[in-house]
């Protein structure tokens, strides 16, 4: 696939260019430049797609994707599933998902997105029959170094580590690593672990790698690629129908560079080694991901990408007085609500305060592109409990009363929701409904 990537960036060039020109210098955009770049895949307009399931996972860019898919609801006025509050922001994970986990006012939803593990029964009865289901991938190297420094203090399997050497962990990994304790999935095969795989299946066991990825390519409409954000973008909107708008976006949840650990030689291919599965998952999911833009086609892709990104900065330039944003350490950020999770004393995680010489109509706008995950979560869940409080009083009392016997047969009271059950069994599949205790943080 190297080639199809080179040539890519190619078209990327061209398309920057050529834009430029034709608009003597000065880009605008509107929704039929932004369609010309695959119109010969839109006939016509189609009706947006809005159930959907996008399985967050962690390190992967899903915190930036997850802040999408909260405003696209709404703005279409849709209703996103959210945890109870014994779960946190979280769907009480590590345990397999449950529509246990979900508040009461937030069902009958649209989108889920916060963070879970994934379980294809209990989401499939959740949600409507025509759901789409997708997530994002990033490669394993890379990925897990963010998941050693970012889960150094909260992974025992980490924290054993002297000196917190990734090079020591990675000499010698199960000396440190102990796969029924809470937290070992960010220590080996986290994608996997997230998608409800067997995170510690043999590494020489190829047949079980090549059937998870059967099940996984049959449940999901789109793996996305972290590495290609934009380009898997372009992908969403096309299968979800979706316009330029609804795919802008402000990078999330990111490390400073001091934060970052250089790889040295050989370590790329002890973590690969160590995260076999996960290895596995990504070099296909990346090949079926380049298919997916040959399909669609290179050079309206680069089109739509290079749309796409002429629009974010304009976009960032209105939200930041006419300039770039300076991601700033939470400390500085006067805003609470705006102010990212940290991790550690030993990792920077940046974020964003609006300045004050903007317009309120701006402020509006743009507060929701850069609000952490925790902060919005809480937000929506309280705009969606008013909404639900004034539809029930509204209700007819004898309908309003059926309603609540049936909500209290099928699901518990948040207090039943404990963190004390067994850990799961490292054996169960991908669709299984074993769960272990629950320890909610922000990924």
């Amino acid at each position: 696939m190297k080639w199809q990537k080179k040539i890519f960036l190619v078209l990327i060039v061209i398309c920057t260019v050529s834009l430029l020109l034709h608009h003597g210098g000065h880009f605008t955009w509107n929704m039929d430049a932004f369609h010309f770049g695959c119109s010969h895949q839109s006939p016509g307009p189609k009706p947006k797609h809005t159930n959907t399931v996008f399985l967050k996972t962690h390190k992967t860019a899903s915190t930036t994707m997850q802040n999408i898919l909260f405003r696209f609801a709404e703005r279409n006025n849709l209703t996103v599933a959210l945890p109870v509050q014994a779960c946190g922001h979280q769907f009480c994970y590590p345990r397999s998902f449950s529509s246990h986990f979900v508040h009461l006012h937030t069902l009958r939803p649209n989108l889920i997105t916060n963070h879970m593990r994934f379980n294809k029964t209990a989401l499939q009865r959740l949600m409507p029959n025509d759901t789409k289901y997708i997530t994002i991938l990033r490669e394993p190297a890379s990925m897990f170094e963010s998941l050693f420094t970012y889960y150094s203090r909260h992974c025992m399997s980490f924290r054993r580590v002297p000196n917190g050497s990734l090079e020591a962990f990675l000499a010698e990994p199960s000396r440190y690593y102990r796969p029924q304790e809470i937290d070992s999935m960010y220590a080996r095969n986290t994608l996997t672990f997230d998608l409800g795989g067997d995170k510690d299946n043999s590494i020489k066991d190829l047949a079980y790698a090549q059937n998870f990825v059967a099940d996984v390519e049959k449940v999901f409409s789109l793996v996305m690629i972290s590495e290609y954000f934009d380009e898997s973008l372009i992908l969403l909107r096309h299968l979800l129908s979706w316009d330029l708008e609804d795919i802008l976006y402000v990078k999330l949840n990111m490390r400073t560079e001091s934060s970052k650990k250089r790889l040295s030689p050989g370590l790329p291919e002890k973590i690969r080694a160590w995260n076999s599965i996960d290895a596995y998952l990504y070099d296909y999911f990346n090949a079926s991901f380049w298919d997916k833009l040959s399909d669609l086609g290179l050079d309206c892709v680069a089109k739509e990408v290079q749309l796409l990104r002429q629009a974010q900065e304009r976009l960032m330039r209105s939200c930041f007085g006419g300039k770039m944003p300076l991601p700033r350490p939470a400390a500085e950020i006067k805003n609470k609500d705006l102010r990212p999770w940290q991790p550690s004393d030993k990792v920077d995680i940046v974020g964003y305060d609006l300045p004050v010489n903007i317009s309120r109509e701006a402020q509006e706008h743009c507060l929701k592109y850069i609000m952490p995950e925790i902060s919005y979560t809480r937000i929506l869940l309280h705009s969606q409990s008013l909404q639900h409080r004034r539809s029930y009083q509204n209700r007819p009392v004898q309908k309003s009363h059926t309603l609540q016997q049936h909500i209290r047969t099928t699901l518990p009271r948040h207090s039943q929701v404990h963190r004390s059950q067994p850990a799961p069994s490292v054996g169960q599949s991908p669709a299984s409904g074993t769960e272990s205790k629950s320890t909610p943080k922000q990924s």
